[in-house]
């Protein structure tokens, strides 16, 4: 049997990879674009300190996205699969709050952000999956 170490050869690693890349390139968009970066998750930000909201959300996503790097640096699934399904919460709250504020009419931003969660449901099964060596 050939020795298998989490990681490269992986398709869960480059999943959670891609994942965390998205979701800093998220955050940066919010920091340098934040009226943008609201049109694109659903919910416009209010006017006048658009800015600050923009930081405030960019800065989450940004930690959100780095905090994925360290347990893919070492390889370890079993560590990536806790923090990468405790992350689901995060999706599944946008969605509801984007069908609070635009009702189930939004269907294009209630997808983007239900999918989401769904991926990353799919992703944290095939985490657990894996087997460290």
């Amino acid at each position: 049997m050939k020795n298998y170490q989490w990681g490269f050869r992986s398709l869960s690693y480059w999943l959670t990879l891609i994942t965390a890349l998205g979701i800093i390139f998220i955050g940066l968009r919010y920091i340098l674009s934040p009226r943008v970066a609201a049109i694109g998750f659903g919910i416009p930000l209010p006017d006048g300190k658009s800015s600050l909201y923009g930081s405030i959300k960019g800065i989450r996503d940004i930690f959100s996205g780095l905090v994925l790097f360290y347990p893919l640096w070492i390889r370890s699934p079993r560590v990536t699969a806790f923090i990468f399904s405790t992350a689901i919460i995060i999706p599944a709250t946008d969605c509801l709050l984007v069908l609070t504020a635009n009702g189930s009419g939004d269907w294009p931003h209630l997808l983007i952000h239900g999918g989401t969660a769904v991926f990353m449901m799919i992703n944290s099964i095939l985490l657990f999956r894996e087997k460290s060596t």
